[in-house]
C-alpha cells in the first residue's frame, strides 16, 4: 500500500505539471485569438493559469473536508514563489532580473497587505466563509487597480496579432478542457496520497503540505519563469510570480473557505509561512525599488530565506 502511494504521489505531480503546462499553452493561444494585449496575456492569464493547480488542490482538499491542506499549499506555494523560484530566474538571467515596471512595483506592495490579511482573519481560530468574502473582496479590489489603465493594454502580444483560423481556436479549447480534467485526476491524487503519508509517518498535514504540497503545486510558476528568464522577458518573470501570489493568497484560498471554512487548531506554522512571505515581500520591494533589478547576490539572499523558512518549519513542528 506505501508503495502505491508513492506512485500515485509522484505520478499525480507529473501529471499536474505537464497538464499546467498543456492549460497555459492553450490559454495563451486562445488569449491571441481573442485579441487580448500583451500586458492581459502575461500579467493576468499567465498568473491566473500557473494559480490552477493549486485551485483544483484547493477545491478537492475542501471537497475532501481537509481545507488545512489548502491553506498549507498556499503558504507554501507563496513562499516559494518570492524566494526559490524568484531566485533561479534571476540566477538563469544573464544579467540578474530587471523589473522596471511600475506594475510589478504596485503588486509588491500589495502582496505585502495580502500576506498580511490571512494572519489578521485567522486570529480568532479560524478562517469563516465571511473571511472568504473579504479575501475575494480584496482580489476585486486588485484586478480593478490592474486594470484601471489603459496603457497597460497598447502593447501587442508578440508584437504582431496573429490571424488565426476557427480550427486553431477550437484545438485549444479541447486542449483546455482535456488539461483541467487531468488536473482534477492529478489534484485528487495529491490530496489522497498526502493524507495518507501524513497517518503513516504521524507528521502534521500542515507540514507536508507547506513544504512538500506548496512546492510541487509551484513547478508551473517555475517552468514559465525560467523560460521567460532565458528569454529576457524579466518582467513578465515578476509579474507572472507577484500575479500568482496574489491569486493564490485571495481568490484560491477565498473560494476554499467558502466552501469548507478552516478551523486552525495550531497557527504556528501558518504565522511562521506569513510572516517569512511578508519578509520575502518587503525584500523584493526593497531590491526592484533600489537598483530597478534583482541581482545575483540578492538572489541568493533570497534562496537565503527560503532555506531558513524550511529548517524554522521542520524545527518548530518536531
Amino acid at each position: 500500500m506505501f508503495w502505491l502511494y508513492i506512485l500515485i504521489f509522484i505520478g499525480s505531480f507529473a501529471i499536474l505539471f505537464f497538464s499546467s503546462n498543456f492549460l497555459v499553452d492553450a490559454l495563451t493561444k486562445i488569449s491571441k485569438f481573442i485579441g487580448w494585449k500583451e500586458f492581459v496575456v502575461s500579467f493576468f492569464i499567465m498568473a491566473f493559469a500557473t494559480t490552477i493547480p493549486n485551485f483544483f488542490v484547493g477545491i478537492i482538499s475542501a471537497l475532501n473536508k481537509v481545507p488545512q491542506l489548502a491553506l498549507s499549499d498556499v503558504v507554501g506555494t507563496n513562499i516559494a514563489d518570492l524566494t526559490l523560484i524568484l531566485a533561479l530566474a534571476a540566477l538563469v538571467s544573464k544579467r540578474g532580473l530587471s523589473v522596471p515596471s511600475r506594475t510589478v512595483q504596485g503588486s509588491s506592495i500589495f502582496t505585502i497587505g495580502v500576506a498580511i490579511l490571512p494572519l489578521i482573519l485567522m486570529l480568532d481560530g479560524n478562517l469563516s466563509r465571511a473571511d472568504g468574502v473579504m479575501l475575494l473582496i480584496a482580489f476585486i479590489i486588485y484586478l480593478v487597480w490592474l486594470f484601471n489603465k489603459g496603457e497597460r493594454f497598447r502593447k501587442i502580444y508578440n508584437g504582431i496579432p496573429d490571424k488565426l483560423g476557427r480550427k486553431f481556436f477550437l484545438k485549444n479549447i479541447f486542449l483546455l478542457i482535456f488539461s483541467i480534467i487531468l488536473l482534477l485526476i492529478s489534484a485528487q491524487g495529491i490530496v489522497k496520497s498526502v493524507l495518507f503519508f501524513s497517518e503513516y509517518f504521524h507528521l502534521p498535514l500542515t507540514l507536508i503540505g507547506i513544504l512538500i504540497v506548496g512546492l510541487g503545486t509551484a513547478l508551473p510558476e517555475s517552468s514559465f519563469t525560467l523560460q521567460a528568464a532565458r528569454k529576457g522577458q524579466d518582467w513578465m518573470v515578476a509579474g507572472n510570480v507577484m500575479g500568482s501570489v496574489i491569486m493564490t493568497t485571495t481568490l484560491v484560498l477565498g473560494i476554499v473557505v467558502l466552501i469548507s471554512p478552516i478551523q486552525v487548531s495550531n497557527l504556528s506554522p501558518f504565522v511562521i509561512g506569513r510572516i517569512f512571505l511578508a519578509i520575502s515581500a518587503i525584500f523584493f520591494l526593497i531590491f526592484i525599488r533600489t537598483g530597478r533589478k534583482i541581482t545575483r547576490k540578492e538572489a541568493l539572499f533570497l534562496l537565503g530565506i527560503y532555506l531558513t523558512f524550511v529548517l524554522v518549519e521542520i524545527l518548530t513542528q518536531f
